[in-house]
């Protein structure tokens, strides 16, 4: 299959062109059934004789293409309804009745009761296209798209962008209406439709104001991961990512949420110099000691360095657990239940990387048994240390 891609170097085009390339180069075997041969990517830096040479030779189009920001409100049409009766009239010179997927938005639906140049000019394209596929017999599928989560280009069409790269730049930024609630399609669920839709397993769905011909149709197509979530929500979420180098918290991103993607996101309007960060470490004449991450809801991890010789520990909790994962080194870590008096011990090694619990209510150490190199522990804990209620008491194990 050779595909064609028009807005191939806006926020969408370039990811769907990253990710068609992962399959096309065997980078991507999740969709064994999508056979890519070519991707012809055209944008508006490309030539009248590049469209020819692609709509004469393309088996699929994405048509992606369209102006968002225009100098006047007549660039929309032009943008939005002029390119794509271009498109349209090159694949009808060549007889191309390849499948046409259009890129519309929810704006289109608000015709009648909002008046908006953005709108009209999408709700034209989409006309044009329901028209062409009556007129040749070829198969279209448009998609109104809700606000559109991606790396784009900031203080231009997306809020999301706007907050993340002021936030992350330490930029000044406004929110006019905290409660205002937004609904947001991340580019990867985006990019995963598209892949769907060459798949043959498109999703259909309804729109307000369609006639009883239109709904039975199912002509329009919709991705059916989205995220409602209010500005102030994402303002809130944003700031605790700028603080985590500092308070460790790591939010809770499930799989699939939308903590997650804004994450993702995020990360990629940091300036280089704030890729890397240092941490805190607790440093004595034994080695450190140095908390990596917190989480909300399963403790912390930290690593652990202990010089040659040296014992850690000592001491019980009442119901803290931990792990010790040695990475590095030669160690002996020895438990003894504080009740029964209970001994066990493990001998283990960066040579064969393996987990040891500490047991609540079991004195433990950990001793490095080198005479020459360091130790490294990496220490997993199911809550974070609280000064105040340490949760630890010393009682040397043997």
């Amino acid at each position: 299959m050779k595909i064609l891609v028009t807005g191939a170097k806006g926020m969408v085009g370039t990811s769907l062109c990253h990710n068609l390339r992962n399959i096309l180069e065997g980078k991507n075997r999740t969709r064994p059934n999508i056979k890519i041969d070519e991707i012809y990517e055209y944008d508006i830096d490309s030539s009248k004789e590049d469209l020819d040479k692609y709509c004469q030779d393309c088996d699929f189009v994405f048509n992606l293409a369209g102006v968002n920001r225009p100098k006047t409100p007549e660039e929309f049409m032009e943008g939005n309804f002029g390119f794509a009766s271009l498109l349209l009239n090159t694949l009808k010179k060549h007889n191309n009745k390849c499948p046409i997927m259009l890129s519309s938005s929810i704006q289109a639906t608000l015709i009648g009761r909002y008046d908006g140049e953005y709108g009209r000019s999408k709700l034209a394209g989409e006309k044009l296209f329901f028209d062409y596929a009556k007129e040749v017999g070829s198969a279209v599928y448009i998609y109104r798209f809700p606000n559109l989560m991606g790396h784009s280009r900031p203080n231009y069409n997306s809020a999301v962008s706007t907050f993340c790269n002021a936030i992350a730049n330490d930029l000044e930024y406004h929110i006019s209406d905290p409660n205002a609630e937004v609904e947001l399609l991340y580019i990867d669920d985006l990019v995963e439709g598209m892949f769907d839709l060459l798949e043959g397993k498109e999703n259909r769905c309804e729109f307000e104001g369609l006639t009883p011909v239109e709904k039975e149709d199912g002509r329009y197509c919709y991705i059916p991961i989205t995220h409602k979530v209010t500005l102030g929500r994402i303002i809130e979420l944003l700031l605790s990512f700028k603080d985590q180098p500092l308070s460790l918290m790591m939010p809770k991103m499930p799989k699939g949420s939308f903590e997650k993607k804004l994450f993702s996101l995020y990360l990629s309007y940091l300036p280089k110099e704030k890729f890397i960060y240092a941490f805190k470490s607790n440093v004595d004449e034994r080695g450190s000691f140095t908390e990596l991450v917190h989480t909300l809801d399963c403790g912390q991890i930290s690593v652990n360095i202990s010089k040659p010789g040296i014992t850690k520990g000592n001491h019980w909790h009442n119901s803290k657990w931990e792990q010790f994962i040695v990475v590095s080194g030669h160690a002996l870590i020895q438990e003894r239940n504080i009740t029964t008096g209970e001994f066990v011990e493990f001998e283990v090694s960066g040579g064969k990387i393996e987990a040891v619990y500490m047991i609540p209510g079991w004195s433990h150490n950990i001793i490095n048994l080198s005479k020459t190199e360091n130790l490294v522990t990496i220490m997993t804990c199911n809550e974070i240390f609280d000064k105040d209620h340490p949760d630890t008491f010393f009682e040397v194990v043997k």
